[in-house]
């Protein structure tokens, strides 16, 4: 006969949920869409972004599509731990920008019992994994990889590519500076891009 566990009905832990992507995918509209449904069902949210994160407000969180959220801007993974007591459900918006700490925060809560939203982009611009994003989608119980849609093709798009030569890791900026593409476009365009660096 099988016998439960009383032990397991009284330990009380939360999850992480990733939402990850290229630029221009959905991923922040994606969050906000979930933090808002926990705000509905009268939970306690709160929204964290890194502080370098300025591009369409300095406190709130927005999407392309403009849809927003109000956040907490923070300097370093270390701050959400301190400010995310007693919440049920924590978003964490641009969690590439963070560093690797943001891993052991996301599981330390998730272990106290939150429910750990983080969105980011999984590739940087150089279509390698993003800072601590594979960490993160490793640890995670639910990944969910969103698409934008490649501007020059057509199809799925999962790369993000920089349009300028600057060469920083990051680099804030909207379709000015970057762009959707599908591998093949990627790949393309990457290749003409460093014939235009040695030209």
């Amino acid at each position: 006969m099988f016998l439960e566990n009383p032990v397991n009905h009284q330990e009380k832990f939360g999850w992480i949920e990733v939402i990850c992507g290229s630029m221009f995918s959905g991923k922040t509209e994606e969050l906000i869409r979930r933090l808002k449904r926990a705000e509905f069902a009268k939970q306690k949210v709160e929204i964290f972004k890194p502080s370098v994160d300025v591009r369409y407000d300095n406190e709130e969180v927005v999407s392309h599509q403009g849809t927003s959220i109000v956040s907490t801007p923070v300097p370093a993974a270390a701050n959400i731990r301190i400010l995310a007591d007693g919440c049920d459900v924590i978003g964490i918006d641009e969690a590439q920008f963070f560093d690797d700490e943001i891993v052991t925060v996301c599981n330390d809560l998730a272990n106290a019992g939150v429910r750990v939203i983080v969105a980011g982009l999984d590739m940087d611009f150089q279509g390698k994994p993003f800072g601590p994003m594979p960490a993160l989608m490793a640890t995670a119980e639910y990944v969910t990889k969103v698409h934008a849609v490649c501007t020059r093709t057509g199809n799925l798009a999962h790369y993000s590519y920089r349009k300028s030569l600057d060469e920083n890791l990051i680099l804030l900026g909207e379709t000015d500076q970057y762009e959707p593409l599908s591998r093949a476009a990627y790949f393309k365009a990457m290749k003409e891009m460093k014939q235009q660096r040695k030209g």
